[in-house]
C-alpha cells in the first residue's frame, strides 16, 4: 500500500511540475538566453545585474544556438532574450504577431556591415605619423581608383579586398558586390577563412599604420577598439537588390524579447525592459573594453553603466537607480 501511495504521489508531483509557470519564475528567478556570441553575454550581464540590485532577482544563462533557444523562449522555457537578431530569424514577425512571444524593445538597429578601411587611409593620423593614402575615398565605387593602395602581397598589380567568412549568407552578396561594382578587374577577393582569421588580419594592418579594406560588421570588439570607416554605397531598395550586391546593407532591428505571461510575472521589471534600448556603438565598446582590460561580462557591465549614466538612469524609477548606483564596485 505504502508503494502503491508513493507511486501515486511522484507520479502527482511529476505532473504538477509539468504544470508549473514556467522557469520558476514566481520564485524571483529568471532565465535568459545565451545563443553563443559576446554580446548577448553583455546585455545578459547587464541586464542581470541591474535584475539583481533594483529588482530583488536571481538569473541564469540559457546556452544553445538561435533557433533552440528562440523556441525555447516560445515554449516559455527561457524568460528574456536580449539579442533577437530579428532578421536571422524568418517566422520572428508573424510569431510577435501571433503572439507567440513578446517584443519589449528594440535594443539597438543602427548595426552595419560591409567595407570597412581605417580611417586614417582617408584622413591621416597626424600622431602616428600617417599620411592619407586615399584621401579622396568615400565610397565602394571609388575603391576601383585604390588598387594600388591595397596591394595584395602575392599579386601587388592588383588590389586586396578581404571577403566574408565562407558559409555566411553575406560571403555570396559581398563577391556578388565585387562583381557588380566591375572591382574584380583590378581586385582579388580573398577569402579569409574564419572570424578570427578577418579580425587578426584588420588588427595587424591597423597597428602597423597600413592600408587594408574588407569586409566586416558591427558591433564588435574590433570596431570598438580602432576607428575604421564604412565605405558608403547605393542606398537600400529591396532585399533582392541587396543580394546581388547592388546596395548597402540595411540595418536590422536588435529586439528585446520575453516570454508571455513574463510582463504579468514581473510588471517592474518588464517595464525597465520596455526601456531597454542601447546602440550598436556602446555594445562595441563594451566588447573592446573587454577585450583591453581582461575585464569579465559583470565586470564590464558595471563599467558600461557608470560611463552611460544618464541613458540607464532613464531607463527605471529613481529609487531603483539609486539602488545600481550603490552596488556598483
Amino acid at each position: 500500500m505504502f508503494k502503491k501511495l508513493l507511486t501515486g504521489t511522484l507520479l502527482l508531483l511529476l505532473f504538477l511540475a509539468g504544470c508549473s509557470t514556467p522557469s520558476s519564475t514566481k520564485q524571483g528567478h529568471i532565465k535568459m538566453a545565451d545563443a553563443g556570441w559576446d554580446s548577448i553575454r553583455l546585455h545578459n550581464a547587464i541586464v542581470g545585474f541591474i535584475g539583481e540590485t533594483a529588482y530583488d532577482l536571481t538569473w541564469e544563462e540559457v546556452p544553445g544556438s538561435t533557433p533552440i533557444t528562440y523556441e525555447a523562449l516560445k515554449m516559455r522555457d527561457i524568460d528574456v532574450y536580449t539579442e533577437v537578431w530579428t532578421d536571422n530569424i524568418p517566422d520572428y514577425q508573424s510569431d510577435v504577431e501571433a503572439g507567440l512571444l513578446l517584443e519589449l524593445s528594440i535594443n539597438f538597429d543602427d548595426n552595419a556591415q560591409g567595407l570597412y578601411v581605417p580611417t586614417y587611409v582617408i584622413k591621416g593620423d597626424a600622431e602616428r605619423g600617417i599620411q592619407a593614402s586615399a584621401p579622396d575615398l568615400k565610397t565602394v565605387q571609388d575603391l576601383k581608383g585604390y588598387a594600388d593602395v591595397f596591394a595584395d602581397d602575392d599579386h601587388p598589380e592588383q588590389g586586396r579586398l578581404y571577403g566574408a567568412i565562407p558559409g555566411w549568407e553575406i560571403d555570396e552578396i559581398m563577391r556578388n558586390k565585387w562583381e557588380y561594382h566591375g572591382l574584380d578587374d583590378s581586385y582579388i577577393y580573398f577569402s579569409p577563412g574564419s572570424d578570427a582569421a578577418l579580425a587578426a588580419a584588420f588588427t595587424s594592418a591597423y597597428d602597423k599604420g597600413q592600408p587594408i579594406v574588407g569586409y566586416y560588421w558591427e558591433p564588435t570588439w574590433l570596431m570598438g577598439k580602432y576607428d575604421f570607416t564604412l565605405l558608403e554605397d547605393n542606398p537600400y531598395i529591396d532585399q533582392e537588390s541587396y543580394e546581388q550586391g547592388k546596395t548597402t546593407a540595411p540595418a536590422l532591428p536588435v529586439t528585446v524579447g520575453a516570454r508571455l505571461e513574463f510582463d504579468q510575472d514581473f510588471p517592474e521589471f518588464t517595464e525597465f525592459l520596455r526601456n531597454y534600448s542601447t546602440s550598436s556603438g556602446f555594445t562595441s565598446d563594451g566588447l573592446a573594453y573587454m577585450l583591453e582590460t581582461g575585464a569579465n561580462y559583470k565586470e564590464t557591465a558595471q563599467w558600461l553603466i557608470k560611463e552611460n549614466e544618464a541613458m540607464f538612469s532613464a531607463m527605471m524609477p529613481q529609487d531603483k537607480w539609486d539602488l545600481v548606483v550603490s552596488a556598483i564596485e
